[in-house]
């Protein structure tokens, strides 16, 4: 499969500042597809070693302090020499070895010519650990399930050449918008996990890409009692499980309320931390002015949770697949889209999206592109923008304000209209 991320791997191999790299995000989302097809496309080798299978690997790391020493035993273990800048070397599942984390300062610190590569579940969580995670002494990059493009590219390689050849202001022929919604409501179906999508090429099946889902989130669920350190594990299942109904709700902001009736914000706000932190869930802050910059103006007890897969939210939420393909409007339409447009915006701007709510109007998402503050809406079918949407537009006359939706894409006065499925394409269209 086609992913984004080998682009930030190649950049981050030409860079003279390198440090080691640790790939963050959540289970199963590709971390070791793209640790293994980045080791064997771009460097002379690569060795792998994963902590969860092998555990003699510890002693390596716990007895040694010293990077060359570790090399030698490393390529004893491996059969094959370790050369520097031409061998990958890739650890996998580190979070099941502290040591091994802590060891990749002293790579950088007395070894950095050797090109050192690390994944983990559940590896954000330790950053409140600050023990065991060498702070600064990594280079960090965020993996995510397959964006709508990625997932267009696996599945539809000409669908996607026409996706790729759409610039700003291009007239999109209504063939090819009809073929591109299809193909937006299966992602919603799908999804961007690997195992789904990769299931969905081979056997076009829903009901096989469903069982899927319902198996990655019960493996979830087993992690949180596996991997949570000193959170309350039934607390973070609780939030987990609540999100459906905090989405369902009219303005969708997280309430602690409806975890568990009379809960306070201190009984679960280390659980919401966690899942975040885990890579779980996306959470977007109320602001209170839309100015430049965002996130000084954020409200730190008002914020949405979603999460960080639409298909799971989708099999999470009950939603039947007729319901989606058919056209027809149903209870979770809303925040279903929005979950979709949050994981195809984050990522592309420098700073992670925001909402807006006040008693006169309710903006979905607030974008920072450099100075420049961008409203956004969503809508989940073709319906015209809410009032409060364009008076906001008229009274604040920003530069860009923007309407996803299923319409064509187009300007409707001073609001462009993107459509859904090129929302992964949104800063390049500004």
């Amino acid at each position: 499969m086609y992913r984004k991320a080998i682009q930030s791997l190649i950049n981050w191999k030409s860079d003279e500042e390198r440090k080691p790299l640790v790939l963050k995000g959540a289970r199963q989302v590709g971390k070791t597809w793209l640790m293994k097809e980045f080791g064997e496309k771009y460097y002379d080798s690569f060795v792998y070693f994963n902590f969860d299978e092998e555990d003699e690997l510890r002693s390596v790391f716990e007895t040694n302090k010293d990077p060359r020493r570790i090399i030698e035993l490393l390529s004893i273990i491996a059969g094959e020499k370790i050369f520097p800048g031409k061998t990958l070397i890739v650890f996998d599942e580190i979070q099941e070895c502290p040591a091994a984390l802590n060891a990749l300062k002293y790579f950088k610190e007395k070894a950095n010519e050797y090109h050192v590569i690390a994944a983990g579940s559940l590896l954000g969580t330790l950053l409140a650990a600050p023990k065991s995670y060498p702070v600064g002494m990594v280079n960090l990059l965020d993996v995510c399930p397959l964006t709508f493009d990625e997932f267009l590219c696996a599945t539809d390689p000409s669908l996607f050449d026409y996706y790729e050849s759409i610039r700003k202001d291009l007239q999109i022929e209504e063939i090819f918008h009809n073929r591109l919604l299809d193909a937006y409501n299966n992602y919603l179906i799908i999804g961007g996990m690997p195992e789904c999508v990769q299931s969905w090429i081979k056997h076009k099946d829903p009901a096989g890409v469903s069982r899927i889902q319902r198996e990655l989130i019960e493996v979830y669920e087993n992690d949180f009692s596996k991997h949570n350190g000193k959170v309350n594990s039934g607390r973070i299942l609780m939030v987990f499980r609540s999100i459906v109904s905090q989405l369902a709700k009219p303005n969708e902001k997280f309430m602690y309320g409806t975890v568990r009736e009379g809960a306070r914000a201190r009984d679960f706000e280390e659980a919401i931390e966690w899942l975040v932190s885990a890579g779980m869930l996306n959470r977007v802050y109320n602001v209170s002015k839309t100015e430049h910059p965002l996130p000084a103006f954020d409200k730190q007890d008002q914020f949405k949770l979603f999460v960080f897969d639409t298909g799971l939210l989708k099999h999470m939420a009950g939603v039947d697949n007729g319901a989606v393909l058919l056209k027809t409007d149903y209870q979770f339409k809303g925040p279903l889209t929005e979950n979709y447009v949050l994981q195809q915006l984050r990522g592309q701007f420098d700073v992670e999206p925001r909402y807006y709510s006040d008693k006169n109007s309710e903006i979905d998402f607030v974008l920072q592109n450099g100075t420049e503050i961008i409203p956004v809406e969503v809508k989940g079918g073709e319906d015209k923008s809410a009032p409060s949407f364009k008076n906001y537009v008229h009274d604040r006359a920003p530069g860009h304000a923007i309407r996803f939706s299923k319409r064509g894409y187009r300007k409707d006065g001073d609001i462009t209209n993107i459509p859904l499925y090129l929302a992964a394409k949104t800063k390049e269209l500004l």
